[in-house]
């Protein structure tokens, strides 16, 4: 068993009532009441042992006032040892309770009984508690979640020279005797701060200071002498937070190079533990106070904050800023800076002159020295009122480029700043501007990365008749860096729309820089209107050869990878063509269905190379909320992927809803407040376009119908309202359709569409595609696609199963 195993078992009296055998005796000796425990305990169940004599239960024989004749008296009942016959017939060792409940009918009996070996072992737990605080020389409080004082004992109380309430009832005590309730309000600074570090970590916050020495002793001892406290949460059964413990031992050593060693190691372990710039200056405050100062103020240059480059030589006349400061006393009376407020500092003070010559300044307080003061009234009060007797100024330089300056303050701790304080306080210093010269490099890599990758985001979406979309792009935190997500909304050809959403393989500048090129190749591919699956092929040999560009810079295999999902909406058909490469699949929300995560064939992810994709279709109804997003969003947390498909469908239940009300509610639901990954993720919903906006023309292959092309185009304009526009269509058709006749070969169809603007489109059954080109004077053909150019405001071609689709768009009058 192990230690735990016992502190679980043993852990509360025996003689408790939820854990002790209960037995209730009448009057007459018989036993009325038998508990569950009572029953594991002697192997008698309830039934058998109710209304029989207690006597031949428990004692085998004799009265239960005769075994209690040798027990000692407790209070209104009496305690002692007994041993009884076990249902298996094997003697059992108990420890005893019994009081006597007297009534009209005579004196029943109240027996509660527990296993010898428990008894004892709390007796022995007991004795332990005491012996720690009544006769061990270490110091201990206690004090509640509030951080008030309820208990200090003897040597605490001497330490800390507190007094205690006289006369205090015996009921306000705790059970190991000696201590006393302290006088309310009476913390002593040392105590509250270290407290108030473990209450706010939970963990034990151990520390060590020099204190002044007892009167009598030599000041040269006086050097030597250490205290060494700790703090740690004190917690109940459920693990709830009750309050801390405090406790202090005094020791004397003559070495000071192991305390400054011992320093160093915890300075080591304390700083620097993550990469964010803020944390770290103020871990490297929580070591100075109070061992060495107290109170600490540590301002950096607004280029440190702001993660800039910095000048590797002594600076002056920067301007600088609080970035923490920590004192001995929780209201902090020498804060005259607030944190993120600009520290200005008077000409030829100690951080002035620190900066100038970037070596520290030690200097006493209201000495010639600190004339200074004279143009800083509110710090030379402070300094009065406080009592500060010395300060110490080192600055924070790390690869040879000074970033701040630290300013340490002692006034209640006896003993001026000397000689081994300053290469002490040096050396942790010295540490410490590595550790936030490392944060800021990082801080500036990572804004540079996320600046990358911003700007390589769609800086806003289109209005489309298609869809309706929204989006929600969210970097992932500092400690893990800026990955390569990406989503892109792209206009096509025929009123459609391409929604794209993808992740790059990696995080930082990299990441950004490849989804870049490849946000930049999906966006060319898609205006050549390829088919998802040709499309995902296409950027697959692309990301090959990023791929291999990056090992031949770096020589040496480099991971270069991605994962994509792309898909195409018709709102003309409803159709949703979708093909994905090792991407998680769409979900899909349905106005009358349950949210429908669709069987989409799983291609390789990007830069494997040699293996096809494939493309699936749905048909969508009119309202309908398709949600494309990278891993991080169902990965989040930690938790298992087939939890984060439930929350999305639980997310997407109600597509009826305003979409940032639903890209809300799945951030939510599905993303904790540190999120691990950059989560990036796409909802639209679809429309549909009316029948009455969309007209169709079988063209026969005759060049005598373009006439009638062109009276089919006009009717229609007008119908629409659109006889602005009438001359220019009219050209675009007359165009078109007599270069699909006289090049290609039927069947020729017309189809024109008025949405936000108005397309026009001539398809036949040819794959020749045509070309623009500027004709010369002699020429007598060869103008038309010019001519489109010149009117349209785009134009393109694109394939189909049955051959080619040229179309051409323009602008609708504002007032159409």
């Amino acid at each position: 068993m192990g230690l735990r195993d016992l502190a679980d078992e043993h852990r509360g009296d025996p003689f408790g009532i939820t854990s002790a055998a209960v037995v209730l005796v009448d009057p007459h000796g018989l036993i009325r009441y038998w508990n569950r425990r009572a029953e594991s305990l002697l192997g008698y169940p309830a039934s058998g042992v109710l209304g029989r004599p207690a006597a031949s239960v428990l004692m085998g024989e004799g009265s239960l006032a005769s075994a209690l004749s040798a027990a000692q008296r407790l209070g209104e009942g009496w305690e002692g040892l007994i041993t009884a016959r076990h249902d298996t017939g094997h003697p059992v060792e108990l420890a005893l309770r019994a009081c006597p409940l007297r009534a009209e009918q005579g004196c029943a009996w109240l027996v509660v009984l527990c296993d010898l070996a428990d008894s004892r072992r709390w007796e022995l737990d007991q004795a332990v508690v005491r012996g720690l605080l009544e006769e061990s020389p270490i110091g201990i409080a206690v004090l509640d979640s509030e951080l008030r004082l309820q208990w200090v004992n003897q040597v605490l109380a001497t330490m800390e020279g507190l007094s205690s309430c006289q006369g205090a009832d015996s009921t306000d005590m705790p059970a190991a005797g000696t201590g006393a309730p302290p006088v309310l309000g009476q913390v002593p600074p040392a105590v509250g701060w270290q407290a108030r570090q473990a209450l706010a970590s939970g963990r034990i916050t151990p520390a060590v200071e020099r204190v002044a020495s007892p009167q009598g002793m030599s000041s040269r001892n006086s050097a030597g002498r250490l205290r060494l406290r700790s703090s740690f949460p004190l917690r109940g059964f459920e693990g709830k937070t009750l309050g801390v413990c405090h406790t202090a031992v005094d020791f004397a050593t003559q070495d000071r190079a192991r305390e400054r060693l011992a320093l160093v190691n915890e300075a080591a372990q304390r700083i620097g533990t993550t990469l964010d710039l803020d944390r770290t200056v103020q871990e490297l405050a929580d070591v100075l106070v109070p061992q060495l100062a107290d109170f600490v103020a540590i301002d950096l240059f607004q280029g440190v904050l702001a993660a800039k480059d910095l000048t590797p030589c002594p600076v002056t006349g920067g301007a600088l800023q609080r970035a923490a400061h920590l004192s001995i006393h929780e209201d902090m009376p020498e804060v005259i800076v607030p944190v993120g407020e600009p520290s200005r500092y008077p000409p030829k003070s100690p951080q002035e002159r620190c900066l100038t010559s970037g070596r520290p300044i030690r200097d006493p307080v209201l000495s010639p020295t600190t004339w200074w003061l004279a143009h800083d009234p509110e710090r030379l009060t402070k300094i009065v009122q406080l009592g500060v007797h010395t300060h110490l100024v080192v600055p924070l330089r790390a690869r040879g480029v000074t970033m701040g300056v630290v300013t340490l303050l002692r006034w209640e701790n006896p003993n001026p700043f000397d000689e081994d304080d300053l290469l002490l306080v040096e050396e942790l210093v010295a540490r410490a501007a590595v550790c936030v010269d490392n944060a800021r490099r990082f801080v500036r890599e990572h804004n540079a990365a996320l600046a990358l990758q911003t700007s390589l985001l769609p800086p806003e979406l289109p209005e489309l008749s298609a869809v309706e979309v929204a989006y929600r792009y969210l970097p992932t935190d500092a400690e893990a860096g800026v990955g390569g997500d990406w989503f892109d909304v792209i206009p096509l050809s025929g009123a459609r729309v391409a929604l794209v959403v993808g992740d790059v393989v990696g995080h930082g500048i990299h990441a950004a820089a490849s989804m870049g090129r490849l946000r930049a190749a999906v966006q060319t591919l898609a205006d050549l209107d390829l088919p998802p699956d040709e499309l995902l092929a296409h950027v697959d040999d692309l990301v090959l050869r990023l791929a291999d560009e990056a090992e031949a810079v770096a020589h040496g295999p480099v991971v270069v990878g991605a994962t994509c999902v792309y898909a195409v909406y018709d709102p003309i058909s409803r159709k949703l063509s979708v093909a994905r490469a090792g991407h998680p699949t769409p979900a899909i929300a349905h106005l009358s269905e349950p949210v429908e995560l669709p069987d989409i064939p799983a291609g390789p992810p990007l830069g494997l190379g040699g293996l096809p994709f494939e493309s699936a279709e749905l048909e969508l109804e009119e309202g309908s909320v398709v949600a494309l997003y990278t891993d991080g969003l169902i990965e989040a947390s930690d938790r298992d992927v087939d939890v984060g498909f439930e929350r999305l469908c639980f997310a997407l239940a109600h597509p009826d809803q305003p979409l940032e009300e639903i890209c809300d509610t799945m951030v939510r639901i599905l993303l904790p407040d540190r999120a691990h990954d950059d989560v990036a993720f796409l909802v639209a919903r679809t429309r549909a376009l009316p029948p009455d906006c969309v007209a169709s023309f079988e063209v026969p292959l005759d060049p005598r119908a373009v006439h009638e092309a062109r009276e089919n185009t006009a009717r229609q304009l007008a119908a629409w309202g659109l006889e602005e526009v009438a001359f220019t269509t009219e050209l675009i058709v007359s165009e078109l359709v007599t270069n699909a006749i006289t090049h290609a070969c039927g069947p020729i169809g017309l189809r024109l569409i008025h949405e936000r603007a108005l397309i026009c489109e001539v398809s036949d059954a040819s794959n020749t595609s045509p070309h623009l080109r500027r004709a010369h004077s002699t020429d007598e053909g060869g103008r038309g696609l010019f001519l489109v150019a010149q009117v349209a405001q785009r134009w393109g071609t694109r394939y189909t199963a049955t051959g080619k689709t040229i179309w051409a768009e323009q602008q609708i009058p504002g007032g159409a």
